[in-house]
This record gives structure tokens, C-alpha cells and sequence, in this order.
């Protein structure tokens, strides 16, 4: 008799799960999601025709494997067929910079002669002594995301370009964050491995798509599909379904049975009211680790106090983008010639004068996000916690704090802002903060029931990008195939000292 998995989300590692499940094993995956769209927060929104990326999804990895079922999903565009068909993916330019003293820096940082030229004789001086004390005398014992900026690029600079930014994402201190987050995020970025990057790249031609030599967050070019990321898991869900699998949509999962050491069943309510409960010989959970711990307590599962206590105070950072649709930017970019638009996919807004921490260009994402091409798709994104001023502003009030804030620091001007939407998204950032350092007896607990995995960003609460969020959920599969109940190789993708993406050739 074929076995059920049940899959509660239909994010990336959700979706991932199932279609890996249909593709190499006879178990059905049955993915229990609580809104009417596929991705998570690798979404795509429309409004007007206009598509938004939340977050800015970047399709790249070190992982032959994601990147080639990337390419299966939807294959890179030859020369002129993204004019013809929408299944497929663009190759992009990578462009990023920070804007601080209303100009712009490269991000990462380059020790340039515009660099040198925008921070002034004083400040830059201020930041190579502040490096070179680092370099010479490192904190030994670094315990959290301050020390650990400190100990890469020195005081001075993490003062300059790291610490607003961070601290509008986080809403507490750098020293009140784990150095985890910054292990997880930047592992092998420092000032040297930057500098070298600059040297070795200029003057080369086009780089091949894999960059395996690269750091990450240096990379110069990425996949992106036409239609934005949601594109791409619309696609996967539909093939789960014509594989065999289903896809249950506007289900609020209430409860999560346990007996025996095994997840037996998830029940909840359907759009219209209904409740339902799905039986399970597996289950994969996407969902926060609070609301899988409170459904489980909710079923009645004997949930360790300790547990319960821990997972009910751990704490998320949540995420509102605010579209604007706009005549023109303001900003002059001195790489552009005048009139054309900035070249960048997202701005980092470093002014501690505004809220907003990010700027994406919809535009130069994939030019096919814009249903106006004389117009400019702009995103401002700001970071707060769900339930608090600025989540509860009406949606009018949002668009007008994003477009007087961008005026006030010249990026556009008021009079050119032509429509705006405003979209929240709760649970974005998994916190390293607060009740975090105890965690892992919240992973002890759940890695002891035999048939349940924990899978993706807010599943293992571990801020893990999209392509880290897939490699769990393969490699949670993977064991399953296997027969092996040790789930350590699951928590170890993402890892500094042992990262999948280092591995793989």
C-alpha cells in the first residue's frame, strides 16, 4: 500500500520535498498550505501587471544539484526566447550597493578610488587603523553578530556600512544577536577575500554561470525567471500534481498528533470551514517551529514543558514591502549615463535617518516585472515585528511613509510616484535573539520523533536561503531512501565548518 507523507507548507522546501518524494520514492505527498499561493515568501505578487519579488530571490548556488533542478523546472533562455515563452530562466547581472551619505559604495565594499573618494581622507582613515587593530588583535571569544563584524572588517567600517542596516532588519543591538547569524550569512566574506575578488575580476570577460570560485555574496550573475521566483514553484506544484501528489491550499493546520514517537496524523480547517484530518506515515514541517510545537501541544501530544516554553517565546522578525510605481528615479548614478536607470537589483539603505533598510529595482530583476517599461517598479522594504506601529499602519499610511522617505533621502521625487501596494509577510526572519541560545532542546525533542522533518527557514528555524531551504528538504528525502534515521546531515546544510555548497563539484 503506497504511504502518505503530509507536507504542511508549499514554500520551497515544502514543494521541494514533495516533488522529490513522487520522483524517487512510492510515498504520496499530500502539501497542506495556509494561503492561495505557492513559495513562501519566494512569492511572486501581482498588482496591475506589475509582479514584486518579496525579498529578492536570486537563483545561484554552489550546488550542482539546485541549480540543476533549477534548470529542469524551467532551462535557461537561448538568445531571444524569453520575447516568445514564459517558461524560462534569465540570465542576470548581479548589482548591489549601499547608500549611505546619499551616495552610493559597492556592496561589497571596495577599497576604490571612488570608495576612498565618497568616505573622505578622514573617515577612510579612521577605517584602515580600525582594520589593521582587528587584524592584529581579534576578540578572541566571539559570542555575538558585533564582535563578529569587528573581527571581518574592524570597528570603524562595521560603524559605517553594517551596523544601521542590520539593526533595521533585527529591531535589537548587534551585540545582542548570536555570531551564528553572521557564520550562516557571510561565512567567508572578509575585506582581504573582497579586495582580492576586485583585482581578479577586472578586465575579465563574462563569468560562467556556476562560479564555483566565488564567495557568495560576490557572485556576478544568477538565474532568474521571467515571471519572477513564484513562477518557479507555481511550476513545481503543478507537476507534484500531475506526478500524483496533491495540493491543498487555504488549510490553517490546527493540530499535529503524536504517539508512540511518531507523527500519526494533522488535522485543520479548509477555506470554507471545514475541518479535516490526514493521516500520515511521514511528515514534513515548513511551518515556524512555534506553530508546530503549539499544534502539537493542541493534539494533545505530550510535549516536553521545556519544550513548549521555549518554542512558544522564540521570536521572528516580520517583513512589509511597499511597491510604488514611479515616473523616474531622482537618484544620479555616476556608472550611468544620465537618464538611464540605476543599474542595481537592490539598494541597501545604510541612512539611519529613515526606516526603510532596502531598495529593490523590480526593472533590472527581469524586465518582464514591469508592465510599463517607461515606468520605474521600485520595492521599499521595511523590517518590524507583526502587531506593532508601524504592521498596523493602514495600507495608504505605509505607501506614504515608503515615498516620503525615498524623497527625503533623493532616491525619487513625490510628485513622480504614480500607484503603490503595500504586502506583509509574518515569520520572515527566524530570530537569534532572545530564547534562541536554548533551541536545541527544541531540536533534540522533535529530531527523537522518528517520522517528522524539519525542513526549510522557519522549519528549522535557521535563516537559510532559498537554495539551502531545497538542500534540506533533498536531503531529508535522501534519508528516508536510504533508511537512515540520523537527522544530523539535515542540520548540517548551511553550516560553516561543513557546508553542502564547498562539497559539490
Amino acid at each position: 500500500m503506497t504511504q502518505t507523507a503530509i507536507i504542511i507548507g508549499a514554500g520551497p522546501a515544502g514543494l521541494t520535498a514533495a516533488y522529490e518524494l513522487l520522483s524517487r520514492t512510492n510515498i504520496k505527498p499530500i502539501v497542506l498550505e495556509r494561503f492561495d499561493y505557492m513559495g513562501g515568501i519566494s512569492r511572486t505578487v501581482e498588482y496591475k501587471g506589475n509582479r514584486m519579488d518579496i525579498g529578492g530571490h536570486r537563483f545561484f548556488s554552489k550546488s550542482d544539484r539546485v541549480m540543476n533542478w533549477w534548470l529542469e523546472q524551467l532551462p535557461q533562455e537561448a538568445p531571444g526566447q524569453a520575447e516568445r515563452e514564459d517558461d524560462v530562466m534569465l540570465v542576470r547581472h548581479r548589482k548591489s550597493r549601499i547608500y549611505f551619505l546619499r551616495k552610493f559604495f559597492e556592496y561589497p565594499v571596495q577599497l576604490s578610488a571612488a570608495t576612498l573618494r565618497n568616505l573622505g581622507p578622514w573617515r577612510t582613515c579612521k577605517i584602515g587603523v580600525s582594520y589593521l587593530k582587528a587584524m592584529a588583535f581579534p576578540i578572541r571569544k566571539v559570542e555575538n553578530l558585533e564582535q563578529f563584524f569587528i573581527n571581518r572588517f574592524g570597528r570603524e567600517l562595521y560603524a559605517t556600512f553594517f551596523k544601521s542596516y542590520t539593526e533595521k532588519v533585527w529591531g535589537v543591538p548587534c551585540n545582542k544577536i548570536s555570531a551564528e547569524w553572521g557564520a550562516q550569512r557571510i561565512k567567508g566574506l572578509s575585506i582581504r577575500k573582497a579586495l582580492l575578488h576586485f583585482l581578479q575580476q577586472s578586465g575579465k570577460s563574462k563569468q560562467d554561470i556556476a562560479q564555483k570560485e566565488m564567495e557568495t555574496s560576490l557572485i556576478e550573475q544568477f538565474l532568474y525567471p521571467k515571471l519572477g521566483p513564484g513562477q518557479m514553484w507555481e511550476k513545481v506544484a503543478r507537476r507534484v500534481q500531475e506526478m500524483g501528489g496533491e495540493v491543498v491550499t487555504n488549510f490553517n493546520v490546527t493540530g499535529v498528533e503524536v504517539k508512540d514517537g511518531r507523527v500519526v496524523s494533522v488535522k485543520g480547517r479548509d477555506g470554507g470551514g471545514a475541518e479535516r484530518t490526514f493521516p500520515c506515515d511521514y511528515c514534513f514541517s515548513t511551518t515556524s517551529v512555534k506553530e508546530l510545537v503549539q499544534a502539537m501541544s493542541e493534539a494533545g501530544s505530550d510535549v516536553p514543558p521545556n519544550v513548549r516554553d521555549i518554542a512558544a517565546r522564540l521570536e521572528y522578525r516580520d517583513f512589509i514591502a511597499v511597491g510604488l510605481l514611479v515616473d523616474k528615479l531622482k537618484v544620479r548614478d555616476p556608472q550611468s549615463q544620465p537618464g538611464q536607470l540605476v543599474a542595481d537589483n537592490w539598494i541597501y539603505i545604510q541612512e539611519p535617518d529613515v526606516l526603510v533598510g532596502r531598495l529593490q529595482v523590480f526593472n533590472n530583476w527581469s524586465p518582464y516585472l514591469v508592465a510599463d517599461p517607461a515606468k520605474v517598479w521600485v520595492g521599499a522594504e521595511y523590517f518590524c515585528y507583526e502587531g506593532d506601529e508601524m504592521w498596523t499602519l493602514s495600507r495608504e499610511e505605509m505607501a506614504n511613509l515608503a515615498a516620503d522617505e525615498l524623497a527625503r533621502i533623493g532616491i525619487l521625487e513625490r510628485a513622480d510616484v504614480r500607484d503603490s501596494v503595500v504586502v506583509h509577510m509574518a515569520k520572515t526572519y527566524p530570530a537569534y535573539f532572545g530564547v534562541y541560545p536554548r533551541f536545541p532542546e527544541v531540536r533534540a525533542y522533535v529530531d527523537g520523533i522518528q517520522n517528522l522533518f524539519l525542513v526549510g527557514r522557519n522549519g528549522m528555524h535557521k535563516y537559510n536561503n532559498q537554495d539551502h531551504s531545497m538542500l534540506t528538504a533533498m536531503t531529508a528525502v535522501d534519508n528516508i531512501a536510504a533508511g537512515v534515521t540520523d537527522k544530523s546531515n539535515i542540520w548540517d546544510v548551511n553550516t560553516e565548518q561543513d557546508y553542502h555548497e564547498s562539497k559539490e563539484k
